[in-house]
């Protein structure tokens, strides 16, 4: 595999990419990670995964910096909260009366900063055994705890295909939202407008020191694809969506090969044997 100079900092995404297809982190991956820090290379982990997810992120991955809930909030490695860019209640409001408008049977869920709830016709499937409370309305999730701020809007619609399903909710949402899927199922995802991963991580680099060219980004889901497409060197896994693989300008094995793991591996390399000559 052909190795491009090191990157000041590596942005990677979780699921499907870091992470292998069983939802562990190997330890050949979690020895990678360590080295490209111990050469100086950041390490920011970026996901569609919400806040109440960090934690446990935390734990079985090591102290990083994530980007959580599609960049709607960042946290330090200690876990503290950094940032956050909640959809404003009105917005919010507005957003999930048009789509059940325009998309009948539509059901939804509401990730906060701290907490998720959802409706009762929202498939259980979604977030496991998890305790998820409130259940109420959208309307009442939204407006039930003021103050509470929403950081992602979730929608599943029965009978619709996760295609027709994300085409129709984005026509819907326009400027008002950011849409956006990350799994093959009909779940389409809400941000605020202009949140997005690439909109954070380049603001968080930004503060850093550290510019666009100076990234490099790996990603298997469309909603990588804000990220892949603002970075000076991305790289979809082999397992990744068609339309990220056609996106990204690299290509690293896939996540139950510890793709990512290889191409830092490289990275490392390469900053030792410079470091030699």
């Amino acid at each position: 595999m052909a190795t491009l100079s090191p990157p000041k900092l590596i942005a990677t995404d979780l699921d499907g990419t870091l992470l292998r297809s069983d939802g562990t982190l190997s330890d050949r991956t979690r020895a990678a990670l360590a080295a490209a820090e111990h050469a100086g290379i950041r390490v920011v982990l970026v996901t569609g995964l919400p806040p109440r997810s960090v934690p446990e992120l935390l734990a079985g991955i090591g102290p990083h910096f994530v980007i959580a809930a599609n960049g709607a909030a960042v946290y330090a490695p200690d876990g503290t909260l950094a940032h956050m860019s909640p959809i404003r209640p009105l917005a919010a409001t507005r957003l999930v009366t048009r789509v059940r408008r325009v998309l009948p049977g539509a059901a939804f869920a509401v990730e906060y900063d701290g907490g998720f709830g959802h409706e009762p016709t929202y498939p259980t499937w979604s977030f496991g055994e998890e305790a998820a409370e409130p259940v109420g309305t959208a309307g009442e999730l939204l407006t039930r705890i003021p103050g509470r701020p929403v950081l992602k809007i979730l929608a599943y619609h029965p009978t619709l295909p996760l295609d027709d399903f994300y085409e129709r909710a984005l026509c819907t949402a326009g400027s008002n939202a950011e849409t956006t899927y990350s799994t093959g199922l009909s779940l389409v995802e809400f941000s605020a407008p202009c949140v997005t991963k690439a909109t954070t991580l380049l603001e968080w680099s930004g503060r850093l020191g550290v510019g666009s060219d100076e990234i490099a980004a790996f990603g298997d889901m469309p909603n990588d694809l804000p990220m892949l497409t603002a970075v000076g060197h991305s790289y979809a896994m082999a397992n990744a969506h068609p339309d990220v693989l056609r996106a990204a300008s690299h290509r690293a094995p896939t996540n139950d090969e510890d793709g990512v793991a290889q191409v830092l591996e490289g990275f490392v390399d390469t900053l030792s044997s410079s470091q030699r000559v």
